[in-house]
């Protein structure tokens, strides 16, 4: 299998940095691990384990893990972004001196800049100006792919030799990869498919059923493909794995942060109480109030979106949110006639 001329770079030792490097070395890389948490870092290069975010796996000896950015991105070709959607513009605007100026630079992050709502692509195309940019998505667990399970992900990129390039450099034998040249409906899915599991888990906590499950799947794929159209993306991504694929699986996985996110609200418990018992970051409490402001720039409805918000930073009780999408007008499911109507 041919692998990248020169060493890949990935920023960012959570769980999904973490997994994508044990992933690359189990292919015969050699990648560099980047953290800004030096104890942790050597605790990975010590014990071969990551104990915080993927305990009890280990981490191959092709792995380097490090803390200083020079040392992870002198000279590689591919440099993987792998930090939560709130922290990419302050960790790459810290080490951008340091990433070559022909570096592909690839986004692992599902999320929106919660500022201004920016596309994670777009932040690092404004970061690292000059640098080919790419994005890595779908359905995936950090543990599973850490564990060499089978996995099918999408590289989307407007450059088609980038994306050919980084689907045979990355791939592996247990992860496979599609091309896809959509970058913002990759993206868009990706980020809001996080908000749409915490309200399944929201509807799971408090008991209202498999059929209230699906009909929150099928209809937030819905307001998510109305968006990225909306932005600019293709209709078609939104049933491909980065869409319906990563979608069903955080809305339904055992794994999914954002569906225990939900399920502890709609329990009783605040979501900073919740995120305060783990370093784990479930995008979709972060994710939701720059999708609301994406569509009201756009002008269209995420009235799933604006429930889970309610809920999440206003109060709202859940049966209640329940209520307020129940009780909406009735319109036809096809979205070309409900424009029309």
């Amino acid at each position: 299998m041919t692998r990248p001329a020169a060493p890949v770079a990935v920023l960012g030792a959570g769980s999904w940095g973490t997994a994508l490097a044990i992933h690359l070395a189990g292919a015969g890389g050699s990648p560099r691990l980047w953290g800004r948490d030096r104890a942790l870092i050597e605790r990975i290069g010590a014990a071969r384990e990551n104990p915080r975010y993927l305990p009890g796996l280990a981490v191959p000896v092709g792995v380097t893990a490090t803390a200083d950015p020079r040392a992870a991105l002198d000279g590689a070709a591919t440099v993987i972004v792998a930090v939560p959607s709130a922290f990419v513009e302050s960790v790459v605007g810290a080490v951008r001196g340091c990433v070559s100026a022909s570096a592909a630079v690839v986004s692992a992050t599902k999320g929106l800049e919660p500022g201004r709502g920016r596309r994670i692509s777009v932040l690092l195309g404004e970061c690292l100006p000059g640098r080919p940019i790419a994005v890595l998505s779908g359905p995936s667990f950090a543990r599973e792919v850490a564990l060499g399970r089978p996995t099918a992900l999408v590289v989307a990129s407007a450059d088609e030799g980038l994306a050919r390039d980084l689907q045979r450099g990355l791939a592996g034998p247990a992860l496979r990869l599609y091309t896809n040249r959509d970058v913002i409906g990759v993206e868009i899915a990706g980020a809001l498919k996080n908000v749409m599991a915490v309200a399944t888990g929201l509807s799971d906590g408090i008991g209202l059923g498999e059929n209230a499950r699906a009909a929150l799947i099928t209809r937030g794929l819905a307001e998510i493909a109305r968006l990225g159209v909306a932005l600019g993306a293709q209709p078609g991504t939104f049933l491909g794995l980065a869409g319906l694929g990563d979608l069903v699986l955080t809305c339904t996985g055992s794994l999914s942060r954002n569906h225990a996110l939900g399920r502890a609200v709609a329990g009783g418990r605040t979501v900073a109480a919740v995120q305060a018992e783990t370093p784990m970051v479930a995008e979709g409490a972060r994710t939701v109030g720059a999708a609301l402001g994406l569509s009201r720039s756009a002008g269209i409805r995420m009235p799933i979106c604006e429930e889970v918000a309610a809920v999440l930073f206003d109060g709202k009780p859940v049966a209640d949110a329940l209520r307020s999408l129940l009780s909406r007008d009735p319109r036809p499911e096809d979205e070309e006639e409900a424009r029309r109507s």
